[in-house]
């Protein structure tokens, strides 16, 4: 049994990146990858999502007509096809503004991605929703909560993992660049969420001793899947991260565990930061 990292974080040392081989995304998926099921879920793209939620601007915040924003955010993602209703109310109990710069509180809720340092950003509010509920829908059956461990790859400012820890047992997420790992950390201190567990090291390499996961996803794109990722993801588990195809484009994957081995589906076409190897 492992041994629960005390919140909010557990400095791991630097791990290399693992050598044998990844799953790699082609152009046209190998025999060995079968597509998952065709759903109208699955198929609706991010960029769907960023245009309807754009096109309903939320304007300027006040401290005190915050929790009305936040309001207004949920309302409109929970018209999204596909959004799971879980992951609406996670979103509706994370305070967004908190993780974000204070002179950008006045946008904490509009459908925009935003800058943290380091050469990051949050995603999109309606990105959030639509990773999160990919996941989600493979555990429908559970409710609201998934019956099992969540890995992220790349914390940021901390406000996805808060949201997961509202949609899965425990939560591991794992940050290399110190000053996003330090800056999640104070972030999320207040809230005191004792289910979350902060990790700084080497994404690429997964967090074994947390694992099996029922889940992985990763907030930066690389050229593939780390096998690392499908060693440590339990059967019946899924990944969804942003990878690049052979023709250099970057687009939404997700691959299922299954007793029959990996099944993998590319979705819509999206814009992630690179995944990297190593820490800084």
């Amino acid at each position: 049994m492992q041994k629960k990292t005390r919140f909010p974080a557990q400095i791991l040392p630097s791990v290399a990146a693992p050598k044998n081989a990844p799953v790699r995304v082609a152009g046209g998926l190998s025999a060995a990858i079968a597509q998952t099921v065709p759903s109208t879920a699955i198929q609706r793209g991010v960029s769907g999502y960023s245009s309807m939620v754009a096109s309903q601007p939320v304007g300027a915040i006040s401290a005190s007509s915050q929790q009305a924003a936040r309001e207004r955010m949920v309302k409109r993602l929970a018209v999204l096809d596909g959004v799971h209703p879980a992951v609406i109310e996670a979103m509706r109990l994370v305070p967004r503004h908190t993780f974000i710069d204070s002179a950008l509180v006045a946008k904490a809720y509009e459908e925009n991605s935003l800058p943290i340092g380091y050469g990051q950003t949050i995603s999109k509010p309606g990105v959030v929703a639509r990773m999160l509920s990919l996941i989600m829908h493979v555990y429908a059956h559970a409710g609201a909560r998934i019956p099992g461990r969540l890995l992220e790859v790349g914390t940021g400012c901390g406000y996805q993992a808060a949201v997961m820890s509202h949609l899965a047992t425990e939560v591991y997420s794992i940050e290399r660049v110190r000053g996003l790992h330090e800056r999640a950390r104070d972030n999320l201190r207040p809230l005191r969420v004792s289910n979350l567990h902060l990790l700084f090291g080497d994404g690429m390499a997964g967090f074994p001793s947390g694992g099996p996961y029922a889940a992985i996803i990763s907030a930066a794109g690389g050229e593939a899947i780390p096998q690392a990722w499908t060693d440590q993801l339990a059967m019946g588990g899924r990944i969804v991260a942003p990878t690049s195809t052979d023709g250099g484009r970057q687009v939404l994957i997700v691959i299922d565990k299954t007793p029959s081995g990996l099944r993998q589906q590319a979705l819509e076409a999206v814009h992630f930061v690179p995944l990297k190897s190593g820490v800084d």
